[in-house]
């Protein structure tokens, strides 16, 4: 999970510390043990992996943007498609002026990682006997 989370990082733009090595591996920890909370399995079914690496990277950038703001600025929150061409096709996006800031942005973006996939857990948990 640990080189997954590494890798969409960087496709990100963020560009691992030494430092953040100790907060990833808590992050990775910190799911990992709410997953298997939630839906009481030892450990974490392949069906709900990919969960997991959102949640631990929503959890790292939450993170680094309350404790390390500064460390995330290589991240290009503003920048999206506007045109694409290829060949003699061109095609044009119809793309509004947003107002959302760049923190707004990563705090949904944040938000998204954090939650999306969350009610998937359902069809993976077993009941507790007491």
């Amino acid at each position: 999970m640990y080189e997954s989370v590494v890798k969409l990082l960087e496709a990100l733009g963020y560009e691992m510390q030494d430092s953040d090595e100790v907060l990833l591996n808590f992050c990775i920890s910190k799911v990992t043990s709410t997953i298997k909370n939630d839906i009481n399995w030892r450990e974490i079914p392949e069906g709900l992996t990919h969960i997991a690496i959102n949640m631990v990277l929503g959890e790292f950038l939450m993170a680094k943007k309350t404790f390390a703001p500064d460390s995330l600025s290589m991240l290009d929150l503003g920048v999206g498609i506007k045109q694409l061409q290829e060949g003699d096709k061109n095609t044009t996006f119809a793309t509004g002026e947003s107002t959302l800031t760049d923190e707004q942005r990563l705090d949904t973006f944040i938000s998204h990682l954090l939650t999306d996939g969350r009610d998937e857990f359902s069809s993976f948990r077993r009941l507790r006997w007491n």
